[in-house]
Formats: C-alpha cells, sequence, structure tokens
C-alpha cells in the first residue's frame, strides 16, 4: 500500500533514511516533515503495518530551466529491494507531478550508487549530465 508520509511515520522514516547512509534521528524526521510545504509530497509503501520505503517529490521552479518536479530522496529497504516498491514510488511521484501539471520529473544520485543508476533508467529516466555538488557550513 502507498500512502502519504505521517508525523508518526517519523522513526521508520530516519531509519530508511540511515539505511541511505544519511543517519537521522526520528524528531529529526518529525520535524522535517512539518516544514515541507504544497509543493512537496512524501509517500510512504507499507507491507504488514510497517513502512519499507519512502520517495520524497517536490516541484522546482528554476530560472535557468524552468518547472520540473524532483525526487529528493526514495529509499526502499535492504530486505524488500528488488521487488518493485521502489517503482511503484517513482509512478506515484509521476502521478503527483502531472497532477500539478508538471511535465518533468528529474533526479539527482551519488556517481557511487551504480545500481541506483539501473533502476532508475529502467524506470525510463535518460542520463542527462554528471555534475558536482558542493557545500558550505554556515
Amino acid at each position: 500500500m502507498i500512502r502519504l508520509a505521517r508525523s508518526d511515520d517519523a522513526e521508520a522514516l530516519a531509519s530508511l533514511a540511515g539505511e541511505l547512509g544519511y543517519p537521522s534521528t526520528a524528531e529529526e524526521m518529525r520535524s522535517r516533515l512539518s516544514r515541507l510545504s504544497d509543493d512537496d509530497a512524501v509517500y510512504v509503501a507499507v507491507s504488514d503495518g510497517a513502512v519499507d520505503a519512502w520517495i520524497h517529490v517536490s516541484i522546482v521552479l528554476s530560472l535557468e530551466s524552468g518547472l520540473y518536479s524532483q525526487i529528493n530522496g526514495l529509499v526502499v529497504t535492504e530486505s524488500r529491494r528488488g521487488k518493485g516498491i521502489g517503482e511503484m514510488l517513482v509512478r506515484t511521484a509521476e502521478d503527483w507531478a502531472r497532477e500539478r501539471k508538471v511535465d518533468r520529473l528529474r533526479v539527482r544520485t551519488n556517481v557511487n550508487r551504480t545500481r541506483t543508476h539501473g533502476f532508475y533508467e529502467r524506470c525510463g529516466f535518460t542520463h542527462t549530465k554528471t555534475s558536482r555538488v558542493y557545500e558550505k557550513t554556515l
């Protein structure tokens, strides 16, 4: 079952983010969820009462390339990967974007996640560029 995430999913969302390499606490996740806008959606995949996966999608308006949707995060718990859950979440994100009249969906993924690259290509994405990310602590 796919549904919108709720604040009581925060512990599961944090655990899954940790599997992706982004350790978080339930409280941090709850706070992040509360700060999202109408231009964001977080969906979860639930089976047997447990959250097995989540996807965060948003609408972005860029001066350089216009309006598009972006998958900001997608993670499926290790034991459930390869069972079609990630693809269902991507399709849900596509539907969400279409409902908002957005005709492009973008995703960024680490160059080291080669399994993930194949996944997105199987979902119909095309590799359009490679870039670097720079960050500065403020």
